[in-house]
């Protein structure tokens, strides 16, 4: 299925750079961590529609892993 010419995975992977470029441009880094941890789920849906791109999905999940560790299992 195509949306303006463009692939869905194609989609996913641009909403996946853009919610990533945005977490970037965040002062407070407990947002950042939330929006890149979103960005990185899109990454890899991306990862899994590309047939499996394990270096995508490996990248990304281990991403989420370490924001989840700093946002929720961290102490101060």
């Amino acid at each position: 299925m195509d949306v303006l010419g463009i692939s869905v995975t194609e989609w996913i992977g641009y909403l996946a750079s853009f919610v990533l470029l945005i977490s970037f441009t965040m002062k407070d880094v407990v947002k950042l961590r939330i929006v890149n941890t979103i960005g990185c789920a899109f990454f890899v849906a991306y990862g899994f529609m590309l047939e499996t791109s394990w270096p995508i999905v490996i990248t990304n999940a281990a991403i989420i892993l370490i924001n989840f560790y700093y946002l929720f299992l961290k102490k101060k």
